[in-house]
């Protein structure tokens, strides 16, 4: 029976160690190249004015919230085309596909109305300093209301991914961010017959660049061979794979949302102190995503292997991809720990052109506080991986908002009355701790109700 249920697909065949490399180290490079690309980007911004990197820290909450909305559905769309497939419904599959691929479009509008009626009221609770509002919001507006492409492209992403193709989505990823990176200097300061935009410039090589990842992934979707197609007509709107999609999509856009109501709040914390402290919580956010991006782009390739095989009911797999996907972030992070640990002064200085001696006090400190919180991390996200996979997203949700609302939010304010800047940044590893603690008891609880059952005999109803 387990030979039939698998048979022909590598997520149910392949050795599980072999099979989480063959399918995260794709993911993990893009990521690597998206997190490279946004230092770059910010480190032009730097070269600016320390203002400049201010300004784009205080809209990178909007930019959260924006990748929130696009991942989260992806990672619905990803989990239950995974989990149809396992359980070999291919009728299904091409709906939810397609189910999904319109909601991009739909995602776009609701970003495009915030870039054109909220941008200003936004930088103008942000900040009172001139130069930051006006670079903020040309900023602002270009990301919103040209994220059509990156809707269309994180959709196209997950699609592709949850049918176990990792190499192509990478490549789109690498093309868009190669093109960013490129254009980054050109618009910002001006090169040949391109006038000299600023922080503009920026956003710009951004959207730019995004437009690229789009264009090519729509030409491996629609052009090559894939086992779930996407129809762009002749079908009717199924309330019940929209519920399906956001079962698990829902809970991980209010996860990652959450994660901009963080950001969102620790910048009106930190502002109140120093805007030298927003700046260095924007330099960390782009310096730590060398590490998270790397377990993001694991989580991707874990993502669809544990839903594909919770769908075949095969527990021992399931199992085996969470421990082995969990050992590998683990080193990941205990990697970063160590870089962040002894060189904080040469990471910040990557951003400091202006040599700020303000930027070094408060920065060195605060990469040292903050990166504590990589190891126990790195089991929340797995755990939050294999809620998601198996259809129950909203314990990812809980998780996050314990962590990040509950937990940071509050203790970065009381630490702020109670010592300004010098406490504020513990923070972090204090709520990561309490989310461990939260995700391990989770864990327990499903793996008890739900996982403990699987069986590959019997009939398949996942």
């Amino acid at each position: 029976m387990k030979q039939e249920v698998h048979k022909g697909n590598k997520m149910g065949e392949m050795p599980v160690g072999r099979l989480i490399i063959n399918m995260s180290w794709p993911a993990i490079l893009s990521m690597f190249i998206q997190a490279f690309y946004n230092v770059v980007d910010s480190y032009f911004v730097s070269l600016i004015s320390e203002q400049a990197l201010a300004a784009v820290t205080y809209i990178f909450p909007v930019q959260m919230l924006l990748i929130a909305v696009g991942v989260g559905t992806g990672v619905g769309i990803n989990s239950l085309i995974s989990r149809r497939l396992g359980a070999r419904r291919f009728e299904e599959a091409d709906m939810v596909a397609s189910h999904g691929y319109r909601l991009s479009f739909f995602n776009w509008l609701f970003f495009a109305f915030i870039g054109v009626f909220i941008t200003a009221p936004f930088m103008k609770l942000m900040s009172d300093t001139p130069y930051i509002v006006e670079s903020g919001i040309d900023y602002m507006r270009i990301i919103t209301i040209g994220s059509l492409f990156i809707m269309v492209q994180v959709i196209t992403e997950k699609i592709l991914q949850a049918t176990g193709n990792m190499k192509l989505p990478m490549l789109c990823s690498i093309a868009g961010a190669a093109v960013n990176i490129i254009l980054d200097p050109v618009l910002i300061f001006g090169v040949g017959p391109f006038p000299e935009m600023g922080v503009t410039g920026a956003a710009v090589a951004t959207v730019f660049g995004q437009f690229v990842s789009m264009c090519l992934g729509q030409i491996i979707l629609f052009r090559g061979k894939h086992t779930v197609k996407v129809r762009l007509r002749g079908w009717k709107v199924q309330k019940n794979i929209m519920k399906d999609i956001y079962a698990v999509g829902a809970p991980a856009i209010l996860m990652q949302s959450i994660a901009s109501v963080m950001q969102f709040g620790m910048n009106i914390i930190l502002g109140g102190l120093s805007e030298t402290a927003v700046a260095v919580l924007g330099v960390y956010g782009r310096l730590q995503s060398f590490i998270f991006m790397p377990v993001f782009g694991l989580n991707q390739g874990v993502l669809p292997i544990m839903g594909y095989n919770f769908g075949a009911r095969d527990r021992k797999r399931l199992m085996e991809t969470f421990r082995k996907g969990f050992a590998i972030a683990f080193c990941i992070m205990a990697f970063g720990l160590i870089i962040f640990q002894i060189f904080p002064k040469e990471l910040l200085g990557i951003f400091n052109s202006q040599g700020s001696q303000d930027m070094y006090d408060i920065g060195i400190p605060a990469l040292r506080a903050i990166s504590i919180c990589f190891l126990p991390a790195s089991f929340g996200i797995m755990s939050s991986s294999i809620f998601q996979a198996i259809g129950h997203g909203f314990l990812s949700l809980w998780g996050a908002l314990l962590r990040q609302l509950v937990g940071i939010l509050p203790l970065a304010w009381l630490l702020a009355r109670i010592s300004g800047l010098a406490l504020v940044w513990y923070s972090f590893p204090l709520a990561e701790i309490i989310g461990t603690v939260y995700f391990a008891v989770a864990l327990k609880y499903i793996y008890r109700k739900e996982i403990k059952r699987l069986d590959v005999v019997g009939e398949n109803t996942y």
